[in-house]
């Protein structure tokens, strides 16, 4: 799923589901190169994360928000509070274990 500014914190702030957010730009060589990877890691973990993609030209005040300073970034929120980030490309394998590790709550 694609989001913009205006329903970002709408989505993200209610969802039940740890949401790994990819930020990307069409013109990123890399961003595209990961898409495939980030779409595989989307199906293989439908079920326990949410997979969303924020294009940091047409999402300014997020990604500003966020502090993106490089792309491909992602971000995994749970609960809509940010509990990992990481940047560069990913293979799918890699990309799924990350966020596996990230999402699990800490211990209280």
């Amino acid at each position: 799923m694609e989001l913009d500014d205006n329903h970002f914190d709408r989505l993200t702030k209610r969802e039940t589901l740890p949401a790994v957010v990819d930020f990307w730009a069409t013109w990123c060589g890399p961003c595209h190169a990961m898409a495939p990877a980030f779409a595989a890691a989307a199906r293989e973990l439908r079920y326990s994360h949410r997979f969303i993609k924020v294009d940091v030209d047409e999402a300014t005040a997020t990604a500003r928000r966020f502090g993106i300073l490089s792309i491909p970034t992602l971000v995994l929120l749970r609960e809509g509070r940010e509990v990992g980030r990481t940047s560069g490309v990913m293979r799918t394998p890699q990309l799924v274990s990350w966020v596996l590790s990230t999402a699990q709550p800490s211990p209280t």
